[in-house]
């Protein structure tokens, strides 16, 4: 495994500010809610897909699908990032809860917009720069509930092909893309480069230059994701969530998943569960 793969600790926090492009895709254990104040939209890359947010949308996903910003006209941004044990213990409809945890972001269109948005995330940050523990249970409920609202608001289709302009970014999405779809299988460089009718070389140079990381560093991503999912949604045996998130073996997923994760397969199911 690449030991660049590090899953940060969840924890609860929120900033705003002009949004910068990330230098990789990275994952974290929290349900991560994002807020386009002013500006444009905020092109993410999320677990294969584009993911465009645009002025006055609001977004929620299950950040340990690998993600990263690749392209931002947002001139402000507000994120909150809630630990996922916490996320779980809300309580959530089923529905949404799957929505989210099977890499589908939740998106409330502008038209959806509530016009306490804005000042909701900024009370928000308020809040967590406060030392009282009050103001941080009240931010958890007002949270919730707007997530409650974004699963009512955001449509069920999921996201729309990319089709920008930039040449080296359609492939990459396209491979993105290919990864995300097929990383269950046996899956080779070789592989991924064909579905953008790349030679793996030049395949590799695009990923590189815009993901920030390999390919197979992706893949083992995206593994270790389907991974957390298994084991928090379901009962199977490590062995079984190990062969159905794509690794070759158990020692393998166990290895990657000690090293991201910080702790071994077994004793991540029983914290979450």
């Amino acid at each position: 495994m690449d030991p660049q793969i590090a899953i940060a600790p969840p924890e609860l926090v929120g900033w705003a500010g002009r949004p910068i492009l990330m230098d990789t895709a990275h994952q974290h254990d929290d349900l991560e809610i994002n807020f386009v104040a002013e500006g444009g939209t905020m092109l993410y890359l999320f677990g294969g897909e584009p993911v465009e947010i645009g002025p006055g949308s609001v977004a929620a996903f299950w950040a340990a699908v690998p993600h990263q910003l690749v392209a931002n006209s947002a001139t402000r941004a507000h994120w909150v990032q809630v630990p996922f044990a916490t996320f779980l213990g809300w309580g959530l409809p089923t529905a949404l809860v799957g929505r989210l945890l099977s890499g589908m972001p939740l998106i409330a269109p502008p038209s959806a917009a509530m016009e306490a948005d804005a000042a909701s995330f900024t009370q928000w940050a308020a809040d967590l720069a406060s030392a009282q523990p009050e103001r941080r249970r009240i931010l958890l409920l007002e949270v919730e509930a707007r997530v409650r609202r974004l699963g009512l608001d955001a449509p069920q289709d999921r996201v729309r092909h990319y089709s920008g302009g930039d040449p080296a970014l359609r492939h990459v999405v396209t491979m993105a893309r290919h990864i995300a779809e097929h990383f269950r299988e046996p899956l080779t460089v070789a592989d991924v480069a064909a579905a953008a009718r790349l030679h793996p070389n030049y395949a590799m140079t695009h990923f590189g230059k815009i993901v920030r990381t390999t390919i197979n560093d992706y893949l083992t991503r995206c593994r270790l994701a389907e991974g957390r999912r298994l084991l928090v949604t379901t009962d199977l045996p490590i062995a079984a969530v190990a062969a159905d998130s794509g690794f070759s073996s158990v020692s393998r997923f166990y290895a990657a998943f000690t090293a991201a994760c910080g702790i071994p397969p077994a004793a991540y199911r029983r914290q979450h569960r």
